[in-house]
């Protein structure tokens, strides 16, 4: 229970520098693909906490199963069309809506809340699964090395200006430690629901 509640803190934390990001950054200089993907996270990061939260979300789990599969579509179609940034934010919402469809539907214990922390049982296809985690727990080094690049560089004065340039704009770090923590806490929640 105590690692649920940090683990829902944490993401709930997350929330913040989505929320930041949204309103502090100008979408017209930066692209709507940036401000998109920025959407994204907030939803994502929301729906971690549902999933985390020991008492569930306020949201059935039907309703987190229509908005994850229409942001892994929206996603999946802008990645086919080659936007850039699009396929890690596809792969998290399927990711996410398999944790949601393929843990066990048939107790009444959750009833119809999305509480992944109570789940006494193992979610279908558990190598789907492990190698969703191994994806995730890779990307969410990756994130981390980017962000402590950037966060090492940023405050020599210019080097800071040239990192942002060379990121291809700002919130860049914080898009990177926030895709570090959620690949962490998407592998971990995987992981943990398929062993």
């Amino acid at each position: 229970m105590v690692v649920d509640w940090t683990l829902t803190a944490v993401f709930a934390a997350l929330a913040l520098p989505c929320v930041l990001r949204l309103v502090r950054l100008d979408y017209g200089r930066l692209g709507l693909s940036v401000r998109h993907g920025d959407l994204a996270e907030l939803l994502l990061v929301v729906a971690m906490v549902a999933m985390l939260s020991p008492v569930g979300g306020p949201i059935p789990a039907a309703g987190w199963q229509a908005v994850l599969a229409l942001t892994a579509g929206w996603f999946a179609v802008a990645w086919w069309r080659g936007r850039a940034g699009c396929a890690h934010h596809a792969l998290s919402a399927a990711a996410m809506l398999y944790m949601v469809t393929a843990m066990p539907h048939d107790g009444m214990a959750h009833g119809p809340w999305l509480t992944m922390s109570t789940m006494d049982s193992r979610l279908a296809l558990p190598l789907v699964a492990v190698a969703a985690a191994g994806y995730f727990v890779a990307d969410a080094a990756w994130s981390g090395v980017r962000a402590v690049r950037r966060s090492v560089l940023a405050p020599s004065g210019s080097a800071g200006s040239a990192v942002e340039a060379a990121g291809g704009g700002a919130g860049q770090a914080s898009r990177a430690v926030c895709r570090a923590v959620m690949g962490a806490g998407m592998g971990y929640m995987l992981l943990a629901s398929a062993l």
